[in-house]
């Protein structure tokens, strides 16, 4: 699945919900499917700035990734596990978008992510951007984080689903 039929996955699972249901919060501390749609999107939308950088770089960076990068990297997913950011980077996502907006949101998203998609390979390989976890990044690999870390979200998806049927 590419990064985009992630992101148009996403869309199309929108329908199976109610408001109701898209802004449930079953605890504390527990996000929303609402919450889950906006985290995704505006990591998303970061990590595509990260491309936007790359590309307007002129200095090449010998630096690469850290060994938690590498190994995500060849794995092509995030680990089976919950990450939780430390607090100052774990606000709780927006929680008010309807149906409609998020639909409306991926497909914006869609559409940035395909207009950077034909300009990917003319992107200078050692043109790379930081990433607080995984090292130093190009923006083909920034790309790919978009889908790894779409789909890491999927195993969420799954259970705030079945929070829903409690």
């Amino acid at each position: 699945m590419t990064e985009i039929d992630c992101l148009l996955y996403l869309h199309d699972e929108l329908d199976r919900y109610s408001e109701d249901e898209l802004h449930h919060i079953s605890q504390p501390g527990v996000w929303s499917l609402g919450q889950m749609y906006d985290h995704i999107l505006l990591v998303a939308h970061e990590y595509i700035d990260e491309v936007e950088i790359c590309a307007s770089l002129t200095t090449d960076t010998a630096d690469g990734k850290t060994p938690f990068g590498e190994e995500l990297f060849r794995q092509q997913a995030f680990p089976p596990i919950k990450i939780r950011l430390p607090d100052e980077m774990n606000a709780p996502p927006d929680n008010t978008d309807s149906r409609d907006r998020l639909k409306q949101r991926l497909l914006e998203l869609v559409q940035r992510m395909e207009d950077w998609s034909v300009r990917l390979e003319q992107i200078n390989p050692a043109a790379k951007t930081k990433h607080g976890g995984f090292g130093y990044l190009n923006a083909q690999e920034w790309v790919q984080l978009v889908g790894m870390h779409t789909r890491h979200h999927f195993r969420q998806k799954t259970e705030l689903e079945q929070l829903l049927l409690h």
